[in-house]
């Protein structure tokens, strides 16, 4: 089993008819990144807090229909995460958030994860938000050590970080440290700094870095690097293209976790995946079927 870490929230999403309406869709990094593993066959479960309001309930009706197993969900009163995507012409997103009192924010330390788990997966706002991002950290270095595989998707929203230097640290010595694999974009990246060469040394066996229209690309530890370019698509926008890599890489690693990866292999089945998301509007990504055509 694979489980995912993280918040699950709703998207606002502009439509243009009427217009400046905003439709709500499911979203939060994690949350899709579950999503898409049910959809691609995976066994995996989502470990989080969620709102018992209504968009509390629709976000795990939709966890549901993929198959994604719901133990280790915690429930809470207060309100869900909204985040308000903005869309350039290119279909690229940036956002806003109303986070003050929300659910997924109180998210506890749970117990030990299962025997049968083998992947672990955490990102986005549930690595700022406190207190729950302690408690985030707090299984990502407990379920490291017991020699999970690990991947982690700092996914950065310059928003909600209110100390960018702080977070920089915590990243590089308290994260980073604990992750097998480390998943970025290049907004990502030049964000936080470094290069793949600093990452590695830190910790991660792997760096994959998504690149939009270039493709994708890892560095490793053992010095190879290997780029795949990105399916040509017409794009609706790119909202859960990079959970779809995510989901992508933990379905095709955590299937055989001490053989070497095949990285060509793996970041074509990520690249195709992507693409897929990338033609429909918001995070919708794509069953495994739709990747056998």
């Amino acid at each position: 089993m694979i489980v995912v870490g993280g918040e699950a929230l709703i998207d606002l999403v502009p439509v243009e008819r009427p217009p400046g309406a905003l439709l709500p869709r499911p979203g939060g990094g994690p949350y899709n990144t579950a999503l898409a593993l049910g959809r691609l066959g995976a066994e995996v479960a989502f470990c989080s807090r969620v709102s018992a309001d209504g968009f509390g309930e629709s976000l795990l009706a939709g966890l549901r229909a993929a198959g994604v197993d719901l133990s280790l969900v915690q429930r809470g009163p207060e309100p869900t995460t909204l985040a308000v995507p903005s869309l350039a012409p290119d279909g690229s997103a940036s956002y806003g958030f109303y986070v003050e009192g929300t659910a997924d924010r109180l998210f506890a330390l749970p117990p030990a994860l299962p025997d049968s788990v083998r992947a672990l997966a955490l990102g986005t706002c549930s690595l700022v938000l406190e207190p729950g991002a302690s408690a985030y950290e707090a299984l990502l270095r407990r379920e490291s050590r017991r020699g999970l595989l690990t991947l982690l998707d700092p996914n950065i929203r310059p928003a909600l970080i209110a100390d960018p230097a702080a977070y920089r640290t915590r990243f590089l010595e308290r994260l980073l440290p604990y992750a097998s694999v480390l998943k970025l974009s290049e907004e990502d990246a030049a964000w936080l700094g470094g290069r793949a060469s600093d990452w590695l040394a830190a910790g991660p066996s792997a760096v994959v870095l998504t690149r939009g229209a270039a493709g994708l690309t890892v560095w490793t530890r053992e010095g190879a690097e290997h780029s795949v370019p990105a399916r040509r698509v017409a794009v609706a926008d790119t909202i859960g293209a990079g959970d779809t890599v995510n989901a992508a890489l933990l379905h095709r690693l955590s299937g055989a976790p001490h053989r070497p990866a095949d990285w060509p292999d793996v970041l074509a089945y990520a690249a195709h995946a992507a693409a897929l998301t990338c033609t429909r509007a918001g995070a919708e990504p794509p069953y495994a079927a739709e990747l056998t055509r």
